[in-house]
């Protein structure tokens, strides 16, 4: 029987994503570990590797395709000794049939569709347990847990006679009934059903309807619900930037630099020392504990067509300026082309979102969920400001905390900001 390719879940929270790219066709001939597609998720295109050997029999699900459900099948693979013929019962089996459905007016119920390949397990650490479709299913028609057979293939991969010997010899523990398969994806509305579900679009000037983008719907869902059940508050401060612009230049002209540090890069590492320096802005609520975390990961938001993302760099308060601007600028480039890890841009234990570059004097973030804060920072200009009784002029940054209340207080934040704005003003305090 051919064995059936999934829409794989390439992070924790993906419920559906966008077939980019076949990189195979049918007739091809792939290995274990051969890159076979591209899946745009709404975060980056990853590349999904083929997890059996065998022959491409039938692609399902074409090219460009968007918003295929997380399991949803979408190509047949042909198994040694397999040919054509093989796929006719496999399709029949796959495929929807609403055009018969609407044929049959009055029928009995249709006869149930075989059960596709159960979602690669993950052990109790969390680590995936490599397996393939065959055996996944072996596994479920018989009710036992994949994560409990040894595996004898590469890797140690669960295959066809590993799951077979389990069955024979009793090995492995009752698994869970199989969750129903989604529903079909509701095609994606036009100005005309905008127009007719809501009358008032009728009074408007003509629109072009651009539907939601995985990536749109998904910062539209997260920051709802942070705006709606965080308590934000926002501390103001300004803070003189002259000095750490000078050690910037300074810096920066030095022979053989192969890096070029930006303003941005010295408030991330002010950001996350002070983040050190007051630990308890660090931290993320939840409903039985408040998180402490041990280390400082900065995400940072970079905007990217179509939305948002936070790439972030891990433990920031350790390293150098230079290799914060190094990694920093490599993480937005490939943030831009979409090319992330899961890993790079999800998580974080603080945020900074800089707004400075489009003259933006202040502003006022919105928190990203789980995180306890996150720093808006504004445009650097001269103002006038009051030295030694005197009136002088100053480059000066306006920065906003936003923080959730229910895990850092007024005091806590302003202790915080005290403790950046000192930093920032006497830069020398970075190199240290």
């Amino acid at each position: 029987m051919p064995i059936q390719i999934l829409m794989p879940a390439l992070s924790p929270t993906m419920e559906e994503g966008n077939l980019a790219k076949w990189c195979v066709k049918e007739g091809d001939t792939v290995e274990s570990g051969d890159v076979i597609a591209e899946i745009e998720t709404d975060k980056a295109t990853m590349e999904v590797e083929a997890v059996d050997e065998g022959t491409i029999g039938k692609i399902l699900v074409p090219e460009g395709t968007e918003g295929v459900k997380v399991n949803e099948l979408i190509a047949l693979l042909l198994e040694e000794g397999e040919d054509a013929s093989a796929l006719e019962g496999a399709t029949e089996t796959a495929s929807t049939a609403p055009a018969k459905a609407a044929e049959v007016q009055a029928a009995a119920p249709a006869a149930p569709q075989a059960a596709p390949a159960p979602a690669a397990p993950v052990s109790e650490s969390g680590d995936r347990i490599f397996s393939s479709p065959l055996a996944r299913r072996i596994a479920a028609n018989e009710g036992l847990e994949i994560k409990d057979i040894k595996g004898s293939g590469p890797r140690g991969r669960v295959v066809k006679r590993d799951v077979e010997a389990a069955v024979a010899s009793g090995t492995g523990k009752t698994a869970a009934p199989a969750a129903d398969k989604p529903a079909p994806k509701a095609a994606a509305p036009d100005a005309k059903t905008i127009s007719q579900n809501d009358p008032i679009f009728k009074l408007l000037p003509e629109f072009e309807a651009v539907p939601n983008s995985n990536m749109r719907k998904t910062i539209a869902k997260r920051l709802t619900e942070s705006a709606r059940d965080i308590p934000h508050f926002n501390l103001q401060v300004d803070v003189e930037i002259d000095k750490l612009m000078a050690l910037r230049k300074e810096l920066n002209s030095r022979e053989g630099a192969n890096y070029k540090i930006s303003v941005n890069d010295f408030l991330v590492k002010a950001t996350s020392l002070a983040l050190t320096r007051v630990p308890d802005c660090n931290v993320a609520f939840t409903d039985n504990a408040i998180l402490k975390f041990k280390r400082v990961d900065m995400a940072i938001a970079v905007a990217v067509e179509g939305g948002l993302i936070t790439p972030i760099i891990k433990d920031a308060a350790s390293k150098g300026l230079a290799t914060l601007a190094n990694e920093a600028k490599d993480l937005a480039a490939r943030a831009r082309d979409g090319k992330l890890a899961p890993e790079e841009y999800q998580g974080g234990t603080f945020t900074i979102s800089n707004l400075g570059m489009f003259g933006i004097k202040s502003f006022n973030s919105i928190i990203n969920p789980p995180q306890g804060g996150i720093l808006s920072i504004g445009a650097g200009e001269q103002r006038p400001v009051v030295k030694n009784g005197a009136l002088a002029v100053a480059t000066v940054v306006t920065l906003t905390l936003a923080v959730d209340h229910r895990c850092i207080d007024g005091a806590t934040g302003a202790a915080f900001i005290k403790e950046l704005k000192a930093l920032i003003e006497d830069p020398i305090a970075l190199m240290l």
